[in-house]
């Protein structure tokens, strides 16, 4: 199975992010279920949250704190639908 990486990003509202990805599939996803604890925790500061970018190396968004989302993860929930 191929790994689709993300190539832009942008925050939408809360903790959902608007990502798409290198097949252009383009779609939202509310990442607030894996903020909280470790390198995440800082990040349920909305402020903070917003601060994201999209790491072309790793192909997914990242932020400050280290912290990044696996994209096979993000793509799975896009396609769910889960907002």
């Amino acid at each position: 199975m191929k790994i689709h990486e993300v190539i832009d990003g942008k925050y939408i509202k809360d903790y959902i992010v608007e990502l798409v990805f290198d097949d252009l599939k383009k779609g939202q996803v509310d990442v607030k279920r894996y903020l909280g604890k470790g390198v995440f925790k800082p990040l349920l500061d909305k402020n903070m949250f917003k601060q994201f970018w999209v790491d072309a190396k790793l192909g997914t968004i990242t932020w400050v704190t280290g912290a990044d989302i696996a994209p096979e993860t993000l793509y799975k929930d896009m396609l769910a639908g889960k907002k």
